[in-house]
């Protein structure tokens, strides 16, 4: 059985990735993909494939399953080798255990009125004008506010902070090397600070977390920890103004949300499952042969899940290419991804949106697209170069 290639940088993939995606899907339950620097791999494409995958301890994350990013000093190693993302089994259960009781739902909605408030002031301080780019001004500094909120970092060096975000979201480059040792440096000082003026924050309930057996995280952890929340928390940033694009361009499903606020928790996991903006997880590697109908998967072989596709598959979704923020049950989507690497943060990146999107639609009751959305050229992500709207404040 033939295999579909899926090309990436492929302009027809890099501008419609539902589309194409949808179409290797149907062709078949695997594809096939070359990245620089790691070769072949495989692509499951169709959902309940994908889903088991992610679950199964015969595929691992490991060193090379991230790219190899040189460049910086060796004092920073120990905190950028051996994350909770690469690690697997006991390893993984242990830190994993250590931390998880922070990122609860629970806790999720104790620190939403937190977040509430940080919305509030991004939108006051929006420049004057007909026109504001909701990406350079709310959703692009939103993510990077709530982190420092919900680790800790001192207000006066909230303003640095600020720039990290900046350099870590435009990804990997002269910036981004240059803030990794900053932030690791910072987040070495706000635990130190932390270890002796304790507040209601992320550092501090983890410099005195303990499970049953009395272990507990090492500095080291902890600090990696906060430069992982830092990479992997601009994730909002990309799916609020891709949800506010998509509502914009809906006026049905924004009628629908309108008129019920209470719909905004179901409208985000929508929304999540239709523009999420991550398209494929990390690559896994097979510890052994595995098949996928007549594919087999050798023992080594890196393997990715395709979101895009499997969020789109209607063996799974009813009418999955239709936007619908009623749509019950609204969870079951793989934009967070599943098994024991299911994203740590997604209680607060939920919240988080449902508060950005629920605070701009009552904020701005007439908002209006300014000019047509422009798309930065991803194979990996689905973003916006920027969204220009109309605010029309009420």
């Amino acid at each position: 059985m033939s295999v579909t290639r899926i090309d990436p940088a492929n302009p027809e993939v890099l501008l419609d990735p539902f589309t194409a995606y949808g179409e290797a899907r149907e062709k078949s339950p695997v594809a096939r993909m070359s990245l620089p620097g790691m070769g072949d791999l495989w692509i499951l494409t169709r959902y309940d494939d994908a889903k088991a995958m992610l679950a199964d301890p015969r595929f691992e994350l490991n060193a090379n399953s991230f790219m190899t990013m040189p460049g910086f000093p060796d004092d920073c190693l120990p905190y950028l080798r051996s994350t909770m993302s690469e690690m697997n089994g006991a390893e993984h259960a242990r830190l994993r255990k250590l931390v998880a009781p922070a990122f609860t739902a629970r806790r999720a909605a104790e620190f939403r009125s937190r977040i509430e408030v940080i919305v509030a002031r991004l939108l006051d301080a929006l420049p004057d004008g007909e026109t504001v780019d909701l990406l350079a001004h709310f959703a692009r500094p939103l993510p990077m506010d709530v982190i420092c909120e919900l680790v800790g970092i001192p207000d006066e060096n909230r303003p640095r902070w600020r720039e990290y975000g900046v350099a870590v979201a435009a990804g990997y480059g002269p910036a981004f090397v240059a803030a990794i040792p900053e932030i690791i440096a910072d987040a070495k000082a706000t635990v130190e600070l932390r270890r002796t003026s304790p507040a209601d924050d992320l550092i501090s309930h983890l410099l005195s977390a303990q499970d049953e057996d009395g272990d507990r995280l090492s500095d080291i952890e902890l600090v990696t920890l906060v430069w992982q929340l830092v990479t992997a928390g601009q994730t909002p940033t990309n799916l609020i103004v891709n949800g506010l694009e998509t509502l914009l361009t809906h006026p049905d499903q924004l009628a629908a949300l309108r008129a019920d606020p209470g719909l905004m928790p179901r409208a985000v996991e929508e929304l999540t499952r239709w523009v999420g903006p991550q398209l494929l997880t990390v690559p896994r590697y097979a510890r052994e042969e595995v098949s996928f109908g007549d594919f087999v998967i050798g023992k080594g072989e890196a393997v990715m899940a395709a979101i895009v596709s499997a969020n789109r598959d209607p063996r799974k979704f009813t009418s999955p290419d239709e936007l619908d923020v009623t749509r019950t049950p609204s969870v079951g989507h793989l934009g967070y991804s599943h098994g024991a690497h299911f994203c740590l943060g997604a209680a607060f990146a939920r919240a988080q949106t449902e508060v950005a999107l629920s605070a701009v639609l009552q904020r701005f009751p007439d908002l209006a697209p300014a000019e047509t959305p422009q798309r930065t050229p991803d194979g990996g992500t689905w973003r916006l170069a920027s969204l220009v709207v109309k605010p029309q404040k009420g």
